[in-house]
């Protein structure tokens, strides 16, 4: 199978590479490299390569190595990238790449609706006859809080910033596009994704992964409001499930633009969390912030859906996400340095 990966040098996008390639995939990925580290590939047979320079690539390239990543720098809507797609080199492209911080999008909402919709419809307009399937990394945040939990994908649409609205204008499109035209798009709406490989300073980044930072650097934990806070915290094992379970669906018919939660199904809230973490690492000191404006206060997704269409499980629970992410920020041997 041959896929592309937008946003592949992110957090979500090189664990589903790395776990694409150790299945016998052949890929490739666009990233502009904005949010996208190729240190995050460690490991990977890769070759980068300029997107304005993909043309002269391919002329000098007689042949390719399956196991050998192309890491294409530049725009995921780029001519050279939709190119590729209308010349039928991709069965699948997972769409994880777009503009997320939520406060840049309400700072600037023309261009990250520039980046993010309109980029995202030239991409599936490419895909359209093209290719057998686009996975979309769809959001949580396109509830907007919902009232009902567990949360599933008939409650109602309610986002709260262009970022949200966004992510969710896109999965308007796609159940569009999957109506008019000859394409199969399906959406995974993520919660709380966390685990190796996402830094504490990353837009995406969980609370988690800022609270792992700090600890590493020495620097306070931050607790917004009084810790009641409770999340679906999914680990990057069941997003990176999730994406080639449903790429690789025999669902009769397809998915028709259809979104599916994708998450554990439970809670857990930053009080539990900051209590383990202090009790852990004796040195991690908690300071108190006011109530983030808008936050949500709780979500929990109904995940049925996606369990019944293509199979998805939650392979790894949030304790023992937890456990593999403090493994590797590497933290009871940094704790141990501060005690010296």
């Amino acid at each position: 199978m041959r896929a592309l990966v937008t946003g592949g040098c992110g957090f979500i996008g090189s664990n589903l590479t790395r776990e694409l390639i150790r299945n016998g995939w052949t890929v490739d990925i666009i990233d502009d490299m904005s949010n996208g580290h190729l240190e995050l590939l460690e490991g990977i047979k890769m070759r980068v390569v300029p997107v304005d320079l993909l043309g002269n690539f391919y002329e000098n390239k007689s042949s390719r190595d399956q196991s050998e990543v192309h890491v294409i720098q530049g725009d995921f809507s780029h001519v050279n990238i939709l190119g590729n797609i209308q010349e039928s080199k991709y069965d699948i492209v997972f769409h994880q790449a777009a503009i997320p911080r939520v406060l840049f999008s309400v700072e600037n909402p023309s261009i990250t609706t520039d980046v993010n919709v309109s980029g995202t419809v030239k991409l599936f307009e490419a895909c359209i006859g093209n290719v057998k399937r686009v996975v979309f990394a769809s959001s949580s945040s396109v509830y907007g809080g919902a009232d009902t939990l567990p949360t599933n994908e008939s409650n109602p649409k309610n986002p709260k910033s262009p970022y949200a609205w966004q992510k969710s204008t896109i999965e308007d499109v796609a159940k569009l596009f999957c109506e008019l035209y000859d394409i199969d798009i399906v959406c995974l709406r993520y919660f709380n994704v966390f685990g190796p490989g996402q830094y504490g300073d990353s837009p995406y980044s969980t609370a988690l992964s800022s609270w792992c930072n700090a600890i590493y650097k020495g620097l306070p934990l931050r607790s917004d409001g009084d810790g009641t806070q409770s999340r679906d915290l999914c680990y990057i094992d069941n997003v990176v499930s999730a994406n080639i379970l449903s790429a690789t669906s025999s669902i009769e018919g397809g998915f028709k633009g259809k979104r599916y939660n994708i998450a554990c199904g439970d809670r857990t809230t930053n009080g539990e969390i900051l209590k383990h973490l202090t009790e852990r690492f004796p040195h991690a000191v908690v300071t108190n912030a006011p109530w983030r404006k808008g936050d949500v206060m709780h979500t929990q997704a109904d995940v049925s859906s996606a369990k019944e269409d293509f199979g998805y499980e939650p392979l790894v629970r949030f304790w023992d996400g937890l456990e593999r992410t403090i493994s590797w920020w590497d933290l009871e041997n940094k704790e141990e340095s501060n005690d010296e």
